[in-house]
């Protein structure tokens, strides 16, 4: 353990807030900053080199992000676009293994057992840098449900195709029948087992009403899916995503209001440190693998990386094409269902292929030594390539996304905007129905009633006009107007409440928790403002 570890976290943190914060400056992508970061921190001499157990790397990094990232996504979403994300996270990551395992055999020389781990660490796509640019300058609905759906389905096809490749260079032999049956029996245990323990959570979260408690189980469950998965010799990368994607249906009907904003909040933050510690702790790594790589000249290795990232691109584009197109060609059953896609969107999904933090999770995995005794052949060099491709793919691909969109035309349809405005416009419909069935109880008061049917009968004229288009866009205008200067209006007042709060706290007249309880309450009515 090196000295000073306590000062090394803080640094890292400090590190992670740094470029992040750069990240928001410049409007990039954060990854893209905390791999550059990565990279520069490993240039600064004197740095201590933190080498963390592979098994501690794997264990710590993959079940939370993984569950994450499956239990943000939209089942139903994924449902609707099945075809094209099982195309891209299975059918692509088995031929990006296979080409990569190809070129790293002949070019580099790698040993094809070798050759083959590399190419399934580089084969799963991570989807934060497309998210980034979706949020920011928008892309149709689809193409972001299909990118988000790969990166969560080929995490899985990849990292259990990692365990087999692994073991067959750790053990020394490999069968293609039985690695085959193993991939297909795991996995469809691991699926078993993920459903399973996520049915019982699910259970467990229903009936505890403690936010500590429910948020506690939250950030252990990728946990405790992954570890008696892998205990029962299943996949527990699949686990993971299986119970993930199953509490995200269940989240709704399982989690009081209270506690799922509190769950919410600290997923994304762990999801966020997890990612850019990832970053930042390969940075401190770099100077012992450039250093058992000494043996190659710097420009040699620089050219393998970017041999390999090209193999990487090229057989995404020449994957990505004939699958969007040939399917429609063959089949009138398909070509009814879905007409063919505009190109542009095509070559978008072609060309955001980033890898990020599983490939970097994956390859800092790998074990120092076989069954044998026998140094891991090429560990070092797999990790550098695999950095090289993330910071080819996420960094240079990444930063040209805005421009790739640009030239190629590709614009957002509105579908979420049009979803969103039809869910909020149901809603207040629903509200006014239940207002009439209230209106004659006795516990109901008149003005209360008039208060609110006024309130969500102007949120109904609303969102009415958004969805419907607002003809002549006169009408939606007239309610954003209103909108803004009662949101405007609205803001002020919460301002002095949140004046008087702080001259009350200053005169000593209320306690810190009093003032937090209610800054609490102002800060939820303010968020429900944009509404």
């Amino acid at each position: 353990m090196p000295a000073h570890l306590e000062f090394i976290i803080f640094g890292l943190l400090v590190a992670v807030v740094c470029l992040v914060l750069l990240s928001h400056i410049s409007r990039m992508p954060y990854p893209v900053f905390l791999v550059i970061g990565g990279l520069a921190l490993s240039l600064i001499p004197g740095l201590p080199t933190i080498e963390l157990p592979p098994q501690l790397v794997f264990l710590i990094f993959l079940p939370p992000l993984l569950y994450s990232a499956a239990f943000f996504s939209s089942p139903s979403d994924l449902k609707a676009q099945l075809r094209p994300i099982a195309f891209l996270s299975i059918g692509l990551v088995l031929l990006t293994s296979v080409t990569v395992a190809v070129v790293a055999h002949v070019v580099i020389g790698l040993p094809w057992s070798v050759a083959f781990v590399l190419g399934v660490v580089v084969s799963p796509t991570d989807p934060v840098s497309v998210s980034a640019t979706a949020e920011r300058i928008g892309l149709p609905h689809n193409i972001v449900t299909i990118l988000e759906g790969e990166s969560l389905i080929n995490d899985g096809t990849a990292l259990a195709l990692y365990h087999t490749a692994v073991t067959a260079v750790v053990v020394g032999s490999f069968s293609i029948l039985e690695a085959g049956l193993d991939f297909v029996l795991s996995g469809v245990g691991g699926v078993a087992i993920g459903l399973a323990i996520g049915w019982i959570i699910s259970r467990v979260r229903t009936w505890v009403e403690d936010p500590l408690v429910e948020t506690t189980i939250a950030l252990f469950t990728g946990y405790a899916t992954y570890l008696p998965a892998e205990e029962l010799g299943a996949s527990g990368v699949l686990a993971v995503v299986a119970a993930g994607l199953y509490l995200s249906l269940q989240s709704p009907e399982m989690t009081s209001p209270r506690n799922r904003l509190q769950v919410f909040d600290v997923l994304e933050v762990m999801d966020f440190l997890l990612n850019s510690l990832l970053f930042i702790l390969i940075g401190l790594q770099l100077p012992a693998i450039f250093g058992e790589l000494s043996n190659e000249s710097s420009a040699r290795l620089a050219l393998y990386a970017v041999l390999v990232s090209l193999v990487v691109v090229v057989t995404r584009f020449a994957w990505t094409f004939p699958m969007a197109y040939l399917p429609r060609y063959l089949s009138r059953r398909i070509r009814e269902r879905n007409p063919f896609p505009p190109w542009p969107q095509v070559a978008f999904v072609g060309y955001a292929g980033m890898r990020g933090a599983v490939s970097l999770a994956a390859a800092l995995s790998l074990p120092f030594v076989t069954e044998s005794g026998e140094a891991f052949l090429g560990r070092d060099l797999v990790i550098f390539l695999t950095y090289g491709i993330i910071l080819v793919t996420l960094v240079l691909q990444g930063l040209s996304l805005p421009f790739f969109i640009r030239q190629v035309g590709l614009k957002a349809d509105g579908e979420e905007q049009r979803e969103e405005n039809e869910a909020r416009l149901r809603a207040a419909e629903a509200v006014l129905e239940r207002i009439e069935e209230l209106e004659g109880e006795e516990w109901v008061r008149e003005d209360t009633v008039e208060r609110m049917r006024e309130l969500y009968e102007y949120r109904r004229g609303r969102f009415a006009a958004r969805y419907a288009g607002a003809p002549g866009k006169s009408e939606e205008a007239g309610y954003e107007e209103r909108s803004l200067a009662y949101q405007r209006f609205r803001r002020e007042i919460l301002a002095a409440e949140r004046a008087a709060l702080i001259q009350l706290r200053r005169e000593d007249r209320i306690s810190e928790k009093v003032r937090r309880r209610i800054e609490r309450d102002l800060d939820l009515e303010e968020a429900r403002l944009e509404i």
